[in-house]
């Protein structure tokens, strides 16, 4: 855990600092923001600790357009209740009176170096996942986490990280999706000052900030191509090159990847690197779906239940028999965080003495249906759509007309007016495929590779 305090170190800031330090956090002191934000850039922290005193507005807006995401908490005489008020609307998340409390500072510490999303199972599904998990933490193998949108991959890479021999170093995390194509390098590898317009200043990457610890990169898929080799080159002789740099870097880091695509799929469509995959992939792990792992619902259930009473100051409810029955007919496209968000509205929505399935509403109000019919064609038309993803439209066509012609047997009228097409554009259509080499149904329903007249 690192900890940056900015202010004079006096007084009572002295007494916090000690507390942080017997409570196992590093501690970094700068006098004012602007040496604050040298140590963040050079350094990285993990919760930086404020005077109130200083311009914390300036301080928030600085990371916000450096886009460094570090936690920040004000400290202030207790006494001094609108410079509390001030605080958090200028964007800290918390505010500690001083003199400081003992109990108070080490809460603060523990709550941002816990896992806000602890591992929760029961299904045998998963503990097949975890036991995997745990065998290959304590290595230093790269480790490619796969499943759907919302089951947990960058929970299960924390837990990995927590139990391998790097959990008190650094756990720096990387959503690929979410930073732009022109700023991602710059946020991997870092850059130098004046390496492009707006680099004030030589800002480190995430690959120095997880220096001795572990990256995750979320949603590898996403990285474009030319990024993905200067990342395996980081990857196979880890050092790296800051944008505008003159020198390589060295780094030493264990490496987790996740992906909700098939990455085997991305290279054969030349969107990822096959020598890349064969770096990341030296263990795979699978998430399954929630609805693979039925066991899970109730036990994820009743943990947000707990979760969101607790954080919002509301009594604690058990979800009621008739609520964990709907729970459980529920497809969960959206797995464990649709799960978690419906949970959240239920706790906020619940009024008796029990969570009811009245308070088990999607997003737009309306009672959560079970998997049905309707449900069911919606899966499969989607499952559907998926298919036709990565092909052309003159391969789906293909497919399209050749089928068709097989439900007809052959029948070119009929298959023509299905398709809605004329049968001369049928015709030239078949005699295409076929000088291809493709098999197509005469008519009585057997498919030859002879010429169409």
């Amino acid at each position: 855990m690192r900890l940056l305090i900015i202010g004079r170190l006096n007084g009572e800031l002295i007494t916090a600092s000690k507390i942080a330090m017997s409570r196992g956090a590093s501690v970094t002191q700068a006098d004012g923001v602007p040496q604050g934000l040298n140590v963040l850039r050079a350094k990285g922290a993990d919760l930086v600790m404020i005077d109130v005193a200083q311009p914390i507005a300036g301080l928030i807006g600085a990371l916000e357009s450096e886009r460094i995401r570090t936690p920040v908490v004000a400290c202030g005489v207790a006494a001094d209740a609108n410079a509390a008020v001030a605080a958090i609307r200028a964007g800290a998340r918390d505010y500690i009176p001083l003199p400081p409390d003992p109990e108070l500072i080490a809460a603060v510490i523990e709550a941002v170096a816990a896992d806000r999303n602890p591992f929760v199972w029961r299904d045998p599904a998963m503990e097949r996942v975890v036991k995997l998990a745990e065998q290959v933490a304590r290595s230093e193998a790269s480790v490619l986490i796969t499943g759907e949108s919302g089951t947990g991959k960058e929970v299960l890479a924390r837990y990995l990280h927590a139990r391998s021999n790097r959990a008190a170093k650094p756990f720096v995390s990387v959503n690929c999706a979410a930073i732009p194509e022109a700023l991602l390098e710059s946020e991997l590898f870092g850059h130098e000052k004046g390496a492009f317009t707006g680099a004030i200043a030589r800002r480190i990457g995430r690959f120095e900030e997880a220096n001795g610890g572990t990256l995750l990169l979320d949603e590898i898929s996403e990285m474009d191509v030319r990024l993905q080799a200067k990342l395996l080159r980081a990857l196979q002789e880890r050092v790296i090159d800051r944008v505008g740099g003159t020198a390589p870097v060295k780094v030493d880091i264990r490496v987790l990847a996740t992906s909700n695509r098939n990455l085997a799929e991305e290279v054969r469509k030349g969107t990822f690197r096959e020598d890349l995959l064969y770096r990341l992939n030296v263990v795979s792990l699978r998430l399954p779906a929630l609805r693979e792992r039925p066991a899970d619902i109730l036990e994820l259930a009743g943990h947000f239940a707990r979760r969101y009473a607790e954080s919002n100051g509301l009594p604690e409810r058990p979800l009621s028999a008739a609520a964990q029955a709907l729970m459980l007919k529920s497809p969960w496209r959206g797995n464990v965080r649709e799960l978690e968000n419906t949970l959240h509205r239920a706790v906020l929505l619940a009024t008796g003495a029990e969570i009811g399935p009245e308070a088990i509403l999607s997003p737009e109000g309306e009672t959560l249906a079970p998997e049905g019919p309707a449900a069911r064609a919606a899966q499969a038309a989607e499952a559907v759509t998926r298919g036709l993803v990565g092909r052309t439209v003159a391969q789906v066509e293909c497919d399209l007309i050749l089928d068709t012609l097989d439900h007809c047997l052959g029948n070119r009228t009929h298959a023509a007016k299905i398709l809605g097409i004329s049968i001369r554009t049928l015709r030239n259509k078949l005699n295409e495929y076929v000088a291809a080499g493709l098999d197509v149904a005469e008519p009585g329903g057997a498919r030859v590779g002879a010429a169409i007249g």
